[in-house]
């Protein structure tokens, strides 16, 4: 398939550069890391300089430390920053994937990890985070803990989040990058981005290769 290269101003920055709040506002943070890749007709960004996978050790659902690194060493793993309490975003993307890995080999889907990190850690405990987690996917990890922790992992994969806020109306709202960022099991690197309009389609087609650790 043709891909089109995108420059820093154009999708896949603007995509790291917004911060979604669930609910359908968008603001802007400048403290992430910018980005460039390949884009497709699909919804995949190939990225010409892959992340390094974030030193971050947080609790699981479980109550015990999760060390993101060595959990993960050598397996396809998607990442997305989120909170169980977004009414539309978080809940939906994670549907798509959960969806989406359904349509995987059993073998395959055993090989991949979906790890979701809560942007609102305060209200996200360990217990409510499981609870929320298993109804889309029994295998998927969550993680919560330190905010300024978390928030440092994601700005260094080009997703901004900020602390949650109460609005005027009392509703506690996160500010976050609404992207999914896929891991290889060859190179430990994050090479794939997704934005908020993939579709469980695009994970479909894609999830065999990111599997695989090739380029969708």
């Amino acid at each position: 398939m043709r891909t089109t290269r995108v420059t820093v101003a154009a999708l896949a920055a603007a995509a790291a550069l917004t911060l979604t709040a669930c609910g359908g506002e968008t603001a802007k943070s400048s403290s992430v890391k910018q980005i460039s890749g390949q884009a497709k007709a699909g919804a995949a960004t190939v990225l010409d300089r892959p992340f390094s996978k974030p030193d971050l050790v947080l609790t699981d659902t479980s109550g015990k430390p999760w060390n993101l690194r060595e959990q993960t060493k050598g397996k396809p793993t998607l990442i997305y920053f989120g909170y169980t309490n977004c009414p539309d975003v978080c809940p939906l993307t994670m549907s798509n994937i959960a969806v989406a890995k359904k349509a995987l080999p059993k073998a395959d889907q055993d090989k991949l990890q979906v790890v979701f990190v809560t942007t609102d850690p305060e209200r996200d405990t360990p217990e409510s985070l499981g609870a929320w987690l298993r109804s889309q996917d029994t295998a998927f990890t969550g993680l919560t803990g330190d905010f300024a922790t978390i928030q440092a992992a994601a700005r260094s994969l080009g997703i901004g989040i900020e602390a949650a806020k109460k609005e005027a109306n009392g509703d506690v709202v996160s500010m976050h990058g609404a992207q999914v960022i896929a891991f290889s099991p060859k190179t430990d690197e994050g090479y794939v981005l997704y934005g908020e309009s993939t579709s469980v389609d695009d994970y479909t087609k894609d999830l065999p290769k990111i599997v695989k650790g090739e380029n969708p």
